[in-house]
């Protein structure tokens, strides 16, 4: 027999083999010891994750007589069958392939047909979504009305791209990407089974370059005992991997950090003479840099021997840098990564990042700014409390200047247009709708981004825009100046299903801009005395309350 790739020999059969899914893997097994089956399941995740052994596993144990506690006996001639793709009544479909209308309404054709062999007659139809329009409706036809001895099972990448009438109709399951201490030990399990030598070291190298994909991760085992003849070592998967060793990653960092940019050019030379891959080492570094940043919130959030570093080398690189100016370098090393996607020329890709990680240190500098600041105040109260204390004035004190970080500043950048445009038809429903969404919003973004919205909070909302308030200019100025409104845009559509425009503003200037805003529109009249606010039949009144609630708005007489 021809040689088989891990992947394919290593698939789970039951569902305790499943790396990762043990929520998933409980609520099926609950679901089939007590006959609480549905007739039709979504297994949404990344790619690698398990979703279509889940399919193959239920399958398997919804037909088996001989199952227990929910598992596959994968002994009996049904369990067989099913394993080696040749049962009749469980049919598995590549919706990449076959998806077209005359596809699904075959299938809506033969449903009706009850199971020859097994109890159930299940269908597998693997990436989902890439079925057309018509193809869904014809789907949607079947899963309304589905026959009592039929099972449908949809495995998608893209959920969002599914309609919200079929995930209405099924019971969704969310697959989560592998960790690297999963894929760890599942990858130890399976050399120590086939008793081949390997370095631990080399492992986790390969675990963390899987991405959390278990597919991957076997696979690239897979390439490391091919390249090594039949081990695995350290070099062995870092050149199979294309990483770059955990020294000179720290030796690179602690460099651009000190803004050292001759001598950190002078490690990328090393790392690409070594012929590292560039985009690996870029993952790589944010990695690392993400690692240093929970270390320094909290060092009991990082695993250390999984990072290849003990303690004493974090104490060190915990100060290399703020927290801001890490922020800042993995937003710089996401814009530098999705660039060099479509180059042929990643070296001076990787050249130009360097020198921007090194001028990334103005948060240091404010930082540094700030305690001297403080400083001047404590001597400058110092100094007056003397002066109060003093029997008499013999001289006059000229107080220093206080020295100001904003002199060189650029004005705040405010897009006044698009704020308007979005409270033209910005609603208090809508408003109260996006505070609901603003955790799940958060969810969705990475660290640093994630970090800034924590500040922030929503002022305005319609049905196309928002705008987020910042409580501090410096960082409101870091969110306006990076990619944060696209990201929220991003989690905004995926989460509501349209397409809505995020636009920034500080706090202290909302009042005002919304005060001319109201002016403008005739809301809102300068001058007159207050009066108690009240209802009222006047269009522009109610237009106003719709905007901003009836307990924001103030009645002034002419």
């Amino acid at each position: 027999m021809s040689y088989q790739a891990l992947y394919r020999v290593w698939r789970p059969q039951r569902f305790a083999d499943l790396v990762g899914q043990q929520i998933v893997s409980t609520t099926l097994k609950n679901a089939i010891i007590t006959k609480k089956i549905s007739h039709a399941y979504l297994f949404a995740g990344p790619r690698g994750t398990g979703k279509t052994s889940a399919a193959k596993i239920f399958a398997k144990a919804v037909n088996c007589h001989h199952q227990q506690d929910g598992e596959p006996c994968n002994q009996c001639e049904i369990c067989r069958a099913i394993t080696a793709g040749q049962l009749n009544d469980v049919i598995e479909i590549d919706a990449a392939s076959n998806n077209g209308v005359e596809q699904i309404r075959d299938i809506r054709d033969k449903v009706k047909y009850a199971p020859t062999q097994a109890d159930y007659k299940v269908y597998i139809i693997d990436e989902v979504h890439m079925l057309s329009t018509g193809a869904f409706n014809a789907l949607l036809k079947t899963l309304e009305e589905p026959p009592a001895n039929v099972i449908f099972i949809l495995a998608t990448t893209e959920p969002h791209k599914i309609p919200l009438t079929i995930i209405s109709r099924v019971q969704r399951f969310d697959f989560r990407r592998i960790s690297a201490k999963d894929a760890f030990a599942r990858m130890k399990y399976i050399l120590d089974q086939k008793q081949v030598a390997y370095q631990e070291d080399a492992l986790r190298v390969i675990a963390n370059a899987a991405e959390g994909g278990m597919r991957d991760a076997l696979s690239i085992l897979d390439q490391a005992l091919s390249f090594g003849e039949e081990q695995v070592t350290m070099e062995d998967a870092l050149l199979v991997t294309g990483s770059v060793t955990k020294q000179l990653v720290r030796e690179y960092f602690l460099q651009v950090a000190d803004g050292d940019s001759a001598m950190a050019l002078k490690t990328l030379t090393k790392i690409i003479g070594a012929g590292k891959d560039g985009q690996r080492f870029i993952e790589d570094l944010i990695s690392f840099i993400r690692d240093v940043l929970l270390y320094q919130e909290s060092p009991d959030l990082i695993d250390l021997p999984t990072t290849g570093f003990v303690k004493e080398d974090f104490e060190q690189l915990k100060n290399a840098a703020t927290p801001m100016a890490l922020y800042q370098m993995i937003d710089t090393l996401n814009d530098i990564q999705q660039e060099m996607r479509f180059t042929t020329h990643p070296d001076v890709y990787l050249e130009v990042l360097t020198v921007q990680l090194c001028q990334v240190r103005e948060s240091r500098t404010d930082q540094e700014e700030l305690d001297q600041l403080r400083q001047t105040v404590v001597s400058l109260q110092q100094e007056v409390t003397k002066l109060r204390q003093a029997p008499t004035v013999v001289e006059k004190k000229v107080m220093p200047p206080k020295p100001s970080r904003t002199n060189n500043k650029q004005a705040l950048r405010i897009n006044l247009v698009q704020i308007n445009t979005i409270l033209e038809h910005a609603t208090r429903p809508d408003l109260e709708d996006l505070k609901e969404l603003w955790g799940d919003i958060l969810s969705l973004l990475d660290n640093a981004q994630g970090s800034l919205i924590n500040i922030s909070e929503p002022v305005a909302a319609s049905p196309a825009g928002v705008v987020v308030s910042f409580d501090n200019n410096f960082l409101f100025e870091q969110a306006n100046g990076g990619n944060l409104s696209d990201a929220m845009g991003a989690a905004l559509q995926r989460l509501t299903g349209t397409e809505r425009q995020v636009v920034f503003v500080p706090k202290d200037k909302w009042p005002q801009i919304r005060q001319d805003f109201l002016i403008e529109k005739g809301y809102l009249k300068n001058g007159g005395k207050k009066e108690a606010p009240k209802k009222s039949d006047d269009p522009v009144i109610s237009q106003a309350e719709k905007l901003f609630g009836a307990d924001a708005i103030e009645i002034h007489n002419d």
